[in-house]
């Protein structure tokens, strides 16, 4: 009888763009994507130079475009735990149909000189609508890619070597919207009218979200059905690794945040307010840049020590900001900024796909995306009154503050953001390594 032979193992792909791309069905959601997620590149600028220009304060526009970021922080992570729960198109057409008209109805309150408070109560639901499509993005990456049952049950035989790709993809793309989208509200603001930033917002998140909202064949199943009642109800925030994220996004938030308001009072007190959008485009492209050479090292660092190194840098660049006297320099800041900003970003991502089951994917993504936001209110806030108060240059010591808040939390607590064999999250199974990359994976231990 002759000897049994083994079966030839299947090819592992290769780890890069090229690849990535080649994925069926993945161009049918990354375009509407891209367009449905321009909200968090645009929303709280157009509300900034909108609001601006009809009171004339910082400190009034940064307000309420900060109630708009806590909002859109505090309810997205129950958008996604509700989007693993029971589908994306579920959460999405209702969502993006809310955010249309609600940012709609602040743009008219805004041109109407309407009171404080009227504003406020229109940013609220504003901000809770906002769509998360970046999160829903990077759930379908790791979907269409086979990394693991929906449910967290069954074998999973090590980690798909294009998700890294797919997480610097990502970051890549979050940051050609922050290239774009500042400068496109910028550009429609200040040439056009000062509404119409919030007005193509809310148009591209409809048009945008709805298409996405119809790729159902790359969606992620929903959870009910094929999880333990115990496993579909657990939050992704009871990771004690998750939570860590959540609060050093916070910094990550900060920059966004404290960068739109300070560079639109720099460029107004130098005279040249046509170059906050350019010079906020060039921040982002720092960020994309390095988004894109991130997908194409290939890593030998473990991921705790590039984000403690990313934060470092971050930290440092941050400190240079206020003293800047002139754009140009302030543009080459703006630069390395973003050129750290990217790996912290990228590597967050990464890790959270080793620390949380499927079952709770999309919830822990919009945790991390929800803290951005969050930090982004709260530096916005805070560089509007300083803005105000002690002109652009204070404004800038915002995001110095958030970042070495973040890399301070970085350091004391980098211990818990390493998936040991013996933990178990939201899902059923438990970490084991991976023999081929050396991280952490899910098998079923049932």
């Amino acid at each position: 009888m002759a000897p049994a032979v083994s079966p030839t193992p299947p090819p592992v792909p290769r780890a890069g763009y090229r690849h990535l791309l080649r994925t069926p069905g993945a161009w049918t959601f990354l375009l509407p994507g891209f367009a449905a997620r321009q909200p968090f590149a645009m929303l709280t600028l157009s509300i900034v130079l909108l609001l601006r220009h009809t009171t004339g304060s910082y400190g009034v526009a940064g307000a309420v475009a900060a109630v708009t970021g806590v909002a859109m922080a505090l309810f997205a992570p129950q958008s996604g735990k509700l989007a693993d729960r029971y589908g994306q198109r579920a959460v999405l057409v209702p969502g993006v149909l809310s955010h249309a008209a609600a940012a709609a109805l602040l743009t008219v309150l805004a041109l109407a000189h309407a009171p404080l408070w009227a504003l406020i109560a229109a940013a609220v639901p504003t901000g809770a609508s906002v769509p998360q499509i970046g999160p829903m993005v990077r759930a379908r990456w790791a979907a269409v890619l086979g990394s693991g049952a929906p449910d967290g049950s069954g074998p999973r035989p090590g980690r798909h070597p294009l998700l890294a790709t797919a997480a610097a993809f990502e970051s890549v793309t979050d940051e050609l919207t922050f290239v774009i989208g500042p400068v496109l509200a910028t550009g429609l603001s200040t040439g056009v009218h000062p509404a119409s930033g919030l007005i193509a917002e809310a148009a591209l998140t409809l048009v945008g979200g709805l298409l996405f909202a119809a790729q159902r064949r790359t969606a992620p199943p929903p959870a009910p059905g094929r999880a333990d009642p115990g496993e579909r109800h657990a939050s992704a925030l009871s990771v004690p690794g998750v939570r860590v994220l959540a609060v050093v996004f916070l910094g990550i938030g900060s920059v966004f945040g404290g960068m739109q308001v300070a560079l639109t009072a720099f460029t107004q007190e130098h005279d040249r307010p046509g170059l906050n959008g350019v010079l906020y485009g060039v921040f982002a492209a720092g960020n994309m840049l390095a988004g894109a050479a991130c997908g194409a090292i290939t890593w030998r660092t473990s991921p705790q020590r590039r984000l403690l190194a990313s934060y470092a840098a971050l930290a440092l660049v941050c400190s240079t900001l206020w003293a800047a006297p002139t754009p140009l320099p302030l543009g080459g800041l703006g630069l390395l900024a973003g050129l750290c900003i990217a790996p912290a970003l990228i590597t967050g991502y990464t890790l959270v796909e080793t620390l949380v089951p499927a079952t709770s994917r999309t919830e822990a993504f919009t945790w991390l995306t929800g803290s951005v936001a969050l930090g982004q209110a709260a530096a916005v806030t805070a560089a509007g009154q300083l803005a105000d108060g002690f002109g652009a240059s204070a404004a800038f010591t915002v995001p110095l503050i958030g970042t070495a808040s973040a890399l301070l939390t970085v350091v004391s607590l980098r211990g818990r953001l390493a998936p040991r064999a013996d933990t178990t999250a939201t899902g059923r199974g438990q970490r084991v390594p991976d023999a081929h990359s050396g991280a952490s994976r899910w098998a079923d231990t049932s």
